[in-house]
Formats: structure tokens, C-alpha cells, sequence
């Protein structure tokens, strides 16, 4: 898979992770298991940009005795979302151009 195609999805996917409640790095590649493979270098590399572009906060909280780095989606991170959707059907679109049954070749 193309590279930034990968990390704009990883982006996205990691977004979706938080954007129904505040989460935490072990969680989030345990929500995100069932759907693709995340390293935890690559996670904390996503979160660092998503944070940067201000589409999550991060705050620091104590959990059994030991600090905790929670993340929280902005309102920023839900826009994003909201245009990934948009732009998917555009993808589909074309996904089913080259992918259509009975496609003549030459």
C-alpha cells in the first residue's frame, strides 16, 4: 500500500479510536487490533502529529499509582473524520471503476 495512503488511514483510524471517549496508547492498539497492525513507535509518532495539527489534546493522569498520557479528539480531529468520510466515497467510487465484473482487456 502507498505510504501516505497507509498513514493518512492510520491517522483516521486512530482518531475514530478516541472519538466517542478519552483513551490511552495501550488501549488504542488494542481497539485497533481487529482492524490493522499498529507498532507502538508508530503509534506515538501519529499521536504526536495529531496533536500538533490540533486534532487531539493530551492530558496526564495518575492509574494505579503510575502517570498516564489519556488522549482526547478535538473538534478539529471530528472535522477530519467528517471529510475522510466524504472523501471515501469519492475512493469507492473508483474502487469499483477498476474493480467492476466483466471489464474488457485487451
Amino acid at each position: 500500500m502507498d505510504a501516505q495512503l497507509k498513514r493518512g488511514l492510520l491517522d483516521i483510524c486512530v482518531l475514530a479510536a478516541i472519538k466517542d471517549e478519552d483513551s490511552y496508547g495501550y488501549k488504542i492498539i488494542k481497539d485497533l487490533k481487529p482492524y490493522t497492525e499498529l507498532s507502538e513507535s508508530t503509534l506515538y509518532t501519529i499521536l504526536k502529529r495529531l496533536e500538533a495539527a490540533e486534532m487531539l489534546t493530551v492530558r496526564t493522569a495518575e492509574h494505579e499509582g503510575r502517570l498516564r498520557k489519556y488522549y482526547r479528539i478535538t473538534a478539529v480531529g471530528m472535522r477530519r473524520i467528517e471529510e475522510f468520510r466524504q472523501e471515501w466515497e469519492d475512493v469507492m467510487k473508483i474502487y469499483r471503476f477498476v474493480t467492476k465484473e466483466g471489464q474488457a482487456y485487451e
